[in-house]
């Protein structure tokens, strides 16, 4: 599954990103879940309340390069807000990433930080 997108990257990182990825830029007709007609299968490029029409095209990869990053909030299976990219493992394989060894954070209710607001 698609889980969410990092951004702002300074325009030295966008140029070094592209070269590294593509690298892996998947072909058509490979195995690759955002190549299938299966619509169980959140991608990116859908529309949404914030795409307004935007051009959201993208290249997919090949799913081998597992990239650590840094969220504030999770909603199910997918990050809520932008993640941060903050490096490449190539210690771990793409298999050994699951949800369940993601870390929660910390939720709370805004009336026990702020009573009356609630």
């Amino acid at each position: 599954h698609h889980v969410g997108v990092a951004s702002s990257f300074s325009v030295a990182k966008r140029i070094e990103l592209t070269e590294l990825l593509g690298t892996y830029t998947a072909n058509e007709g490979e195995d690759h879940p955002w190549l299938a007609a299966d619509d169980d299968v959140r991608r990116p490029g859908g529309p949404s309340r914030w795409s307004a029409g935007k051009d959201l095209s993208f290249v997919p990869v090949r799913p081998e390069l597992v990239a650590e990053v840094g969220y504030d909030h999770m909603e199910g299976d997918r990050f809520r807000h932008t993640t941060k990219l903050l490096r490449f493992r190539l210690d771990r394989m793409p298999a050994s990433c699951r949800y369940d060894q993601l870390e929660q954070p910390v939720r709370f209710q805004l009336d026990d930080i702020v009573p009356g607001l609630g």
